[in-house]
């Protein structure tokens, strides 16, 4: 994917199904986000299905329903696909029922692995067959030593996912990716498998079980969802109100570029303009980039618009020096945390 693709018709109109990430697009920790809400309730009446996709294992799939609710999303069980479903999925695979796991992470880890015939522990052992490490708020070195103990004596390592961060209304937290970063620098090994996005696994389960004929994946991080989308194939919708900013957006390479952009899950229900090119001139609703040494950006209108210009001027000449050109534009640019 060269650009950011255009729509004359609102996304809800043009997708049958939104794969929803879950942090940073619907909610932040325990808080909504801020018009979500109301968004994705009138994405639903306009006749557009919400599927949730998480790679959060620290919470079971009746939990992440009650956590909807709070915030103002209604859902049901079948619409949630968690990470943690999948980690222990892949290792039923694997293992024999009631193999030895060693859980790192939460009770809702816990659960989903005994719910598969797995016999999940907190000590390693001799017995022990695998450790599955997802993120829980509470998980300290005792509980990053025992998976070291135990990864030394051969077992398999799975992990739920690798986000470095988690998004919070404070700002970025340290994620599972960190924690899963601890125990591999400690024992000099990677995980066997990490079943999260971007592995196309969660995307594809959600897209069977909605029957999506035209699924659009909405997400906050580049090198989860949209690499996730792009992995299943499946066009998507950047929402800059979680983790990625503009700038992340303009250095995106090209596995991790969406197909739309957008402030918030708003963008659901508008169409979106595109950027027309013409040599290194970029347009974008009333937004002009020029590159050359630099991207050079006049005009008025959305940020957003600009934004649009911008990414699609960067992703072309490879260039994400920015010069404004009027006070339009350096407003624009302030706006998007470019200036």
């Amino acid at each position: 994917m060269s650009d950011l693709t255009g729509s004359a018709e609102p996304l809800s109109a043009r997708y049958d199904v939104a794969l929803l990430d879950l942090d940073g697009v619907v909610y932040l920790q325990e808080s909504p986000v801020p018009h979500a809400a109301d968004a994705l309730a009138e994405a639903r009446n306009r006749g557009m299905k919400l599927e949730f996709v998480t790679n959060n294992a620290s919470r079971r799939p009746a939990d992440v329903v009650a956590l909807l609710e709070k915030v103002g999303v209604p859902a049901d069980l079948d619409t949630v696909v968690t990470s943690a479903q999948a980690a222990a999925s892949s290792l039923a695979d694997r293992l024999g029922v009631g193999a030895e796991v060693l859980v790192v992470g939460t009770g809702a880890l816990v659960a989903d692995i005994a719910e598969v015939g797995l016999t999940p522990v907190r000590e390693a052992s001799e017995k022990t067959a695998a450790v599955v490490q997802g993120y829980g708020r509470d998980v300290g070195w005792a509980a990053l030593a025992e998976a070291a103990v135990a990864l030394g004596h051969g077992a398999i390592w799975v992990a739920t996912n690798a986000d470095s961060t988690l998004p919070s209304p404070r700002g970025p937290l340290p994620g599972n990716g960190a924690l899963v970063a601890a125990v591999a620098t400690a024992i000099g090994r990677q995980p066997d498998e990490i079943v999260g996005k971007p592995h196309p696994r969660l995307h594809a389960e959600s897209i069977a079980r909605s029957g999506a004929q035209r699924p659009l994946v909405v997400g906050d991080r580049l090198d989860t969802d949209i690499e996730g989308a792009n992995n299943a194939g499946t066009d998507s919708l950047l929402v800059l109100s979680g983790v990625t900013t503009a700038a992340d957006l303009l250095a995106a390479e090209p596995k991790r570029r969406p197909t739309y952009v957008a402030t918030d899950v708003r963008g659901l229900l508008v169409a979106h303009p595109a950027t027309a090119t013409d040599g290194n001139t970029f347009t974008c609703a009333g937004w002009t980039v020029r590159a050359q040494d630099r991207l050079e950006l006049s005009g008025t209108g959305d940020p957003l618009d600009a934004l649009r210009a911008l990414a699609t001027a960067a992703w072309t000449t490879s260039t994400t020096t920015i010069t404004p050109s009027d006070p339009s534009a350096e407003s624009a640019l302030t706006t998007l945390s470019l200036g």
